[in-house]
């Protein structure tokens, strides 16, 4: 055999996909939620866990993003647009509620002894890569604040989808969406193309949110009611549960088991809190309280918009308390940090 097919020398990404593939599928034959994201998960963990370092397949989360938020874009309609704008105060109230979660995890580490940075950045509820950037500059150990994003993560991926399909509010499938192809054929390689210029000019979450924007304008504008066809929707959860796998085998859960097992509390307390705080809002307003947990959620943008569409909760609602929480945390985490550094006075 010619060296060059030798599996030695074969990138470390080549098995990635096979791997979440095979997990994605063994999830959909349990009836597991969100099973080509959770499956592929799942399966890539336990083989890094068990000592093969597969990688990530190069742009296999951009991808992923790609595809979701152009389904969620499609989402929005003139009628749903209508909804989240005549509930902009709600939203508001959801995206600050979910910031301030970020207190928990700030006192739990603090009082553990970690530096002001580390726990700050460690605990904001925004992207991972946006709070890593942002603790560099800022003295933090980027390190920690990557795994407690990383874990914090994983946590609402594997637990919410579950709890609400099985717990809180069990769900049918939904009904396929009508698909378009001659309109498919210019928003996703459009929406790719405005995710590449966001990516260029520094934008937050380039590849969720360009294509959803796109997306969304296009559908409201055009009044489209479409949808992705299941197998494309079922190929980015299956992206995505194999690029964020690779964040995690032996070795990160055995670095700072002390630190992890602080960021599970807090993760799980400010679930709880979000859980709440969600439902007394929906009470008070007399909105979908589910959509309402749901959007709190401390987790990332793009699984927790996905999780709504699979449980056939508001995507719109929870889209917008998400995004608009993104850039609330990214455009005053440095600024309230600063103001923080200039006190004497600690928890």
């Amino acid at each position: 055999m010619p060296k060059h097919w030798h599996p030695a020398h074969w990138p470390s990404w080549w098995a990635t996909p096979l791997v979440g593939l095979a997990g994605g599928y063994l999830a959909s034959l349990l009836g597991w939620p969100l099973p080509w994201l959770i499956g592929a998960l799942l399966a890539v963990i336990a083989a890094r866990c068990s000592g093969w370092l597969i990688t990530e397949l190069p742009g296999g989360r951009k991808g992923g993003q790609w595809l979701v938020a152009s389904g969620i874009g499609l989402h929005f309609t003139s009628e749903v647009l209508a909804q989240v704008l005549s509930h902009l105060a709600l939203i508001l109230s959801a995206a600050i509620g979910t910031s301030l979660l970020s207190l928990i995890g700030i006192l739990i580490l603090r009082r553990a002894g970690e530096n002001r940075a580390t726990a700050f950045f460690a605990s904001m509820p925004g992207g991972a890569s946006e709070m890593v950037n942002l603790a560099n500059r800022n003295q933090a150990e980027p390190a920690k604040v990557a795994a407690a994003h990383s874990l914090r993560l994983l946590l609402v991926v594997l637990l919410v989808p579950a709890l609400f399909t099985w717990g809180l509010a069990p769900i049918e499938a939904p009904a396929p969406a009508a698909v378009d192809w001659p309109w498919l054929a210019l928003l996703l390689p459009g929406g790719a193309l405005l995710a590449w210029l966001w990516a260029r000019f520094g934008q937050p979450n380039p590849w969720m949110l360009g294509p959803l924007t796109l997306c969304a304008v296009a559908s409201v504008s055009f009044d489209l009611h479409l949808g992705l066809p299941t197998w494309l929707g079922q190929t980015g959860q299956w992206l995505l549960g194999c690029a964020l796998a690779c964040h995690f085998d032996r070795r990160f859960f055995r670095s700072a088991p002390a630190f992890l097992a602080r960021i599970l509390l807090f993760s799980l307390l400010a679930m709880l809190a979000a859980a709440l705080f969600g439902y007394g809002l929906g009470a008070l307003a007399g909105e979908n309280q589910h959509a309402l947990m749901l959007g709190m959620m401390p987790g990332g943008i793009t699984e927790l918009c996905l999780s709504a569409e699979a449980l056939q909760l508001s995507v719109a609602l929870v889209t917008a308390v998400q995004v608009l929480r993104l850039f609330l945390v990214m455009f005053l985490a440095e600024p309230l940090f600063a103001c923080w550094q200039r006190r004497r006075a600690d928890f």
